[in-house]
């Protein structure tokens, strides 16, 4: 919606199933093998636009905020769907930035005992010498 002298116009909103396919994507692409080199190139293109996508949508919802708050009229349903808008888009980039610390750090996570980083592939730990993957009887697999 575009008021007359006021600012830019809004863009459409993107619809639900490409968010969706968006977050697939991310959640697809952390698996426990650390990511190849094009998937590491991929993220941190999709790194770059969501940041750029997480600071339009900041700035959109600041100025949605102002204009409904001029006019006193404040619609709070629009601004709650504003609002998780933006937060899809900064958790997704939050776990882009995770995926890709790890890739450059060479840790794949951290030992449940003692907390110290471990790389891809470690058995046990460095550290405290427990066993990085857990034991499963057969019993328990479907």
């Amino acid at each position: 919606m575009r008021i007359p002298g006021r600012g830019k116009p809004a863009k459409p909103e993107p619809d639900a199933d490409s968010t969706t396919a968006a977050s697939a994507t991310a959640a697809s692409q952390a698996p426990t093998n650390a990511p190849t080199e094009s998937q590491v190139i991929d993220l941190e293109r999709r790194r770059d636009v969501l940041k750029a996508r997480v600071a339009e949508l900041q700035w959109d919802l600041g100025g949605l905020v102002y204009e409904m708050a001029i006019r006193d009229r404040i619609r709070v349903d629009v601004l709650i769907k504003r609002a998780a808008l933006l937060q899809d888009a900064d958790s997704e980039l939050g776990e882009i930035e995770r995926i890709l610390h790890l890739e450059h750090s060479a840790t794949a996570g951290v030992c449940a005992s003692c907390a110290a980083p471990h790389s891809t592939g470690a058995s046990f730990c460095w550290q405290c010498g427990q066993p990085i993957l857990q034991q499963v009887t057969s019993d328990s697999i479907f």
